[in-house]
């Protein structure tokens, strides 16, 4: 057969010669043959000489050609006869194809696999490979990729195998495009890969043996990685803990699931070497599904990576439980005291006489910083103060001193009180020489900084209260003076711009003395309900002249902000006074942020603020990128008379109102300041809830009518009473201007006797609150036995709240801060008398 080999295989690669042309070469020989027949013999023998001629050289110059392999005569295109016959012998089947799966070359392995014996029963791979419909798929995958003259690489699986091999055969089917001449032809091949396959489910079989025996093992086996999360976890392990292995598949297990805080924390704080393998030892609880603790000896091994970072660990797990299977026989005493010694929440440790840590407990563990590996009990200290003296004595075999109370190693600004105690070198067959006890005092010494800076801040508003009140005296006496000399000069008498300059220079001062009291948290305050939008929406104008050119303001709302109750003034001063500060933080310019949110109770632990109670806030946040404030500046900041600015350039008051007025408000203030970067205040204010007693109030008020102003003139019998003979003086006469009869008295048991000679005809009694003898709140408590009815004006430089405390429940009286002008005194008399 034309197309078969003497190798047994299928080539139409080679297009032979066609037989018309043989015929045609000889019908022409023959035409010229006969021709010459009937030329003149004269012609004829020159002419057959001629062709002879032709055809021998012809003969020759083909006889040459062949010698010299230029002319072949078994087909058009010449063979590599080496590549051919190890295509033909290669153990994969391979196929070539033409135009819709035409064969054109098909080697021995491809006709074994087959079954065919030649050209007329040979398949092509399509339709060689027939099964279940995942072996359709794939040879679709194939045929479409064999047509895009793609390369694609398929595994299928038949059953049976092809040409009765087996039961089963794995077979590897590839195709990719051959380039022809004009054409493109498609290469497949068939490998049969079933004895790979064998091998591969083989060694699958032996590892499920494996598995099967490490599951039901009689003792546990868990894997942990860097990361604490568990990779593996044996059936017989999981049966202990009650765990399902599912959950596997469901993002698995950590090992804060399955371990004690204590337990943890021992395995985590394993440290080693880049390449080190560690074994440790360890008898701790582990944690049932339920929480209950399983008592187990813990045979922990993990190798360390070149970086240092521990890998995948191997731990064998015995169980303790007395009569459990893979229980461990250690005595009962050696148990309890391993679960004692890692359960205490104290902080355990033994060490040599270098200090080298040779053993310690959970507890120990949690005091390592992260990211520390301490080899020392000095490595654990920041300042070892004190330390080295005392680890000397301790190992000399002098008892332990006093606990030393140092700080620990890391930037957290943690620290712990330690305890030596010796141990007896017979004792101490590994080397320990002492045990080093240590309690963690971060938490504490952190409420004694609090207490000692509320302490500080109290004596401080303490002293500023009474400076504010005695010197509020001073300025009503000035204020009113100097009211009663502009009355009784005209504008253009030479001495009234000095009236005028001692006017407002008094009133300078008494911002001094409002923001000495706003520290002390004894001012008045007026709040009102507000929308924190709405008043910053108000001040942006004032705040972008405030913060000058150089700074760039920006001013972000959050959406929907709660209302809050707050004295809208002070509210103001309080954001005025922080972009004030934030400028003055950035000279050569910089970018203020002010920004305003909602912070509900569960937000309030993200911000890491012991001192803020769980409630509902709405949160103002001023930050700068000015210079920063140093830290050893941070817990000084809101002292009255504290700056760091140049002399004349700022009073120290400004932080020091800030945090009076938040804190009287009921909010809370905190800052955040890096050196170079800027700082940051975070402001809480409550959320204002209104009660239905408000709603229905704001709806009166919107109804209501607009009062006429009122007249300031007026008569009546009115009660002064003030220790201050200045300022009583000059009250009575303000008074007595508006048209009262005044009666005076220096203290509260003087107004007393004078109501009595009165026979309680009084219509008013104003009266200062803080008096010698009889204070304001028990003068008014005497009126009240007396005439229940009697009306009562209370004038103090404090704040209405700090007496109202020591009135009776419901007690109405008017109230009017000190220093105040003649229209505010005259003002709160008529609206006291109706």
């Amino acid at each position: 057969m034309s197309g078969t080999t003497a190798t047994n295989t299928i080539d139409r690669s080679d297009k032979p010669g066609h037989i018309g042309i043989i015929l045609f070469v000889a019908a022409l020989l023959v035409g010229a043959a006969i021709a010459l027949g009937f030329l003149a013999n004269e012609w004829a023998q020159p002419l057959i000489l001629g062709l002879l001629a032709l055809l021998s050289v012809v003969g020759v110059f083909g006889l040459f050609a062949f010698a010299i392999g230029l002319v072949q005569f078994s087909g058009r295109a010449a063979r590599n006869d080496l590549t051919k016959a190890i295509v033909d012998r290669a153990d994969d089947g391979i196929v070539v194809t033409e135009s819709e799966n035409e064969v054109v070359y098909a080697n021995e392995a491809y006709l074994a696999l087959a079954g065919a014996t030649g050209a007329n029963d040979l398949k092509p791979v399509g339709r060689l490979l027939t099964g279940r419909a995942d072996v359709s798929e794939a040879i679709y995958r194939l045929a479409t990729a064999a047509r895009e003259h793609r390369r694609l690489v398929e595994e299928v699986r038949l059953e049976p195998a092809l040409n009765g091999r087996g039961e089963v055969g794995w077979y590897r089917v590839r195709v990719s495009p051959v380039r022809r001449e004009a054409t493109t032809a498609t290469l497949w091949s068939v490998s049969d890969i079933t004895p790979e396959r064998e091998r591969q489910e083989n060694a699958f079989q032996e590892l499920q043996h494996a598995i099967d025996y490490l599951d039901h093992a009689p003792a546990g086996f868990i894997s942990i990685d860097a990361d604490g999360e568990v990779s593996y976890l044996n059936a017989t392990l999981s049966g202990w803990l009650d765990f399902d292995l599912a959950r596997f598949g469901s993002g698995g297990l950590h090992l804060d699931d399955v371990c004690t805080s204590s337990a943890a924390a021992l395995i985590q704080a394993i440290r080693g070497q880049p390449g080190d393998v560690r074994v440790e030892v360890l008898d701790v609880d582990l944690k049932r599904r339920n929480g209950a603790p399983l008592p187990v000896r813990l045979h922990h091994q993990v190798a360390f990576g070149q970086d240092g970072r521990a890998g995948p660990s191997r731990t064998l797990v015995l169980n303790r439980t007395a009569g459990e299977a893979g229980s461990d026989g250690g005595s009962d005493a050696e148990v309890r005291f391993a679960r004692f010694f890692h359960s205490t929440p104290m902080a355990i440790a033994t060490v040599d006489e270098a200090g080298a840590i040779l053993h310690s407990n959970a507890a120990f563990a949690r005091l390592i910083p992260a990211g520390l590996r301490p080899r020392t009990i000095h490595d654990l200290v920041a300042s070892g103060a004190g330390l080295d003296q005392a680890l000397a004595e301790v190992v000399a075999g002098r008892s332990g001193g006093a606990p030393l109370d140092l700080a620990l190693a890391g930037e957290d600004g943690r620290s712990a009180k330690l305890y030596l105690t010796p141990v007896a070198s017979t004792e101490g067959g590994d080397g320990e020489r002492a045990i080093v006890y240590a309690l963690e005092t971060t938490a504490e010494r952190k409420l004694r900084d609090n207490m000692d800076q509320a302490g500080k801040m109290q004596a401080v508003g303490q002293l500023a209260g009474g400076i504010a009140h005695d010197f509020n005296n001073v300025l009503q006496v000035i204020i009113n003076a100097s009211e009663f000399l502009l009355a009784s000069h005209r504008p253009t008498d030479p001495s009234f711009p000095d009236i005028m300059q001692i006017k407002q220079n008094a009133y300078r001062a008494a911002a001094l003395v409002r923001q000495l009291l706003a520290f002390s948290r004894r001012q008045t305050l007026r709040p009102q309900v507000l929308e924190l939008g709405e008043v910053l929406s108000d001040l942006s104008l004032m705040l972008k002249r405030v913060v000058a050119d150089k700074v760039t303001l920006d001013v972000r709302q959050g959406r929907d902000l709660w209302p809050v109750k707050a004295d809208l003034g002070q509210l103001e001063q309080v954001i005025v006074n922080l972009a004030v500060n934030a400028r003055d933080a950035m000279p050569n310019g910089g970018k203020l942020a002010v920004r305003t949110r909602n912070v509900t109770r569960e937000d309030c632990a993200s911000f890491g603020h012991e001192a803020l109670p769980t409630d509902d806030y709405v949160l103002l946040e001023v930050e700068d990128t000015g210079t920063g404030i140093p830290q050893e500046h941070l817990d000084k900041i809101f002292e009255p008379f504290f700056t760091t600015k140049e002399v004349g350039k700022g009073t120290g008051l400004g932080l020091s109102m800030v945090y009076g007025i938040v804190k009287q408000t009921g909010g809370y203030v905190f800052v955040d300041s890096t050196i170079g970067k800027g700082t940051a205040f975070q402001i809480f204010l409550p959320r204002h809830v209104p009660s239905q007693e408000e709603i229905a109030a704001e709806a009166a008020a919107k109804e209501a009518p607009k009062k006429l102003a009122a007249d300031h003139t007026g008569a009546g019998v009115i009660l002064l009473v003030e220790d201050e003979d200045a300022v009583r003086a000059l009250n009575a006469r303000m008074l007595i201007s508006r048209g009262y009869t005044v009666h005076e008295a220096a203290s509260g048991v003087e107004a007393l006797d004078l109501f009595l000679q009165n026979d309680g005809k009084i219509d008013l009694v104003v009266s200062d609150v803080v008096m010698p003898e009889m204070d304001g709140p028990t003068l008014l408590g005497e009126l009240r036995k007396r005439n229940p009815n009697t009306k009562v004006v209370f004038v103090s430089g404090y704040a209405e709240e700090a007496f109202r405390k020591n009135l009776p429940e419901g007690e109405e009286f008017h109230f009017l801060p000190k220093p105040f002008t003649m229209k505010q005194l005259v003002e709160t008399v008529k609206a006291a008398m109706g």
